[in-house]
């Protein structure tokens, strides 16, 4: 005999506060921004290299998401939506910021409250040695990454540091599975050959060096 509950359904939160979000509570705006402004901040830092300019993108994207919240239809989820607005926002401040200056992606850039991204990858047993050889490596990341093409960056980006699974990406890309596949596989193989080449570049200077003759 089926169960009296077998037909209860369990309430959504998301829609729930997509629901309070469009009745304009401020509580609820404070819960969007507490649980989505670090990883957003994240995104579009690793976008734009620069944090200042990430904040205020970041600013940009919950304006429109508070302004627009009523053409949000739930074709997707809230945070998928939110991501999409992002890389829009990101890619029209990147465009501009790249004719007025160059900055340098780093891998440890700054939560949203101004602590390292990093902190759950310190090991308090890691030598020094260790610990310069980690650093290294992702110093090596984050330079190699900023000069992957934007569109596989951005894959790449959204799949391996923002944990996005690829039907969020393509959702909120606006593009096929198929295509995010393929977008994250390049990036991520554009990515291995540019450390490939940096390294051994890096090995040639070294080794240049150190057959140089005193004068």
């Amino acid at each position: 005999m089926p169960s009296i509950f077998s037909h209860v359904t369990t309430p959504d939160p998301e829609a729930g506060l997509v629901r309070r979000l469009k009745c304009r509570e401020r509580e609820a705006f404070d819960e969007l921004i507490e649980a989505y402004q670090g990883p957003i901040f994240g995104f579009v830092y690793r976008q734009l290299d620069d944090p200042t300019e990430a904040a205020d993108v970041v600013q940009e994207v919950f304006l429109k998401v508070f302004r627009k919240i009523d053409d949000f239809r739930g074709d997707c989820t809230l945070k998928t939506w939110m991501y999409r607005i992002a890389v829009h926002e990101a890619s029209n401040r990147r465009r501009w910021f790249s004719r007025h200056r160059r900055g340098e992606l780093a891998m440890d850039a700054p939560d949203a409250n101004g602590g390292s991204r990093w902190e759950w990858l310190e090991d308090p047993s890691e030598s020094q040695h260790d610990a310069l050889l980690r650093r290294e490596r992702l110093d090596l990341i984050s330079e190699s990454l900023r000069h992957v093409d934007e569109r596989l960056r951005t894959a790449v980006i959204l799949r391996d540091i923002q944990g996005l699974s690829y039907n969020e990406i393509a959702a909120a890309l606006e593009i096929s599975l198929g295509t995010v596949k393929s977008r994250v596989l390049r990036g991520r193989e554009a990515l291995k050959a540019r450390m490939r080449r940096r390294t051994a570049g890096d090995a040639l200077d070294s080794a240049s060096l150190s057959t140089e003759t005193p004068s």
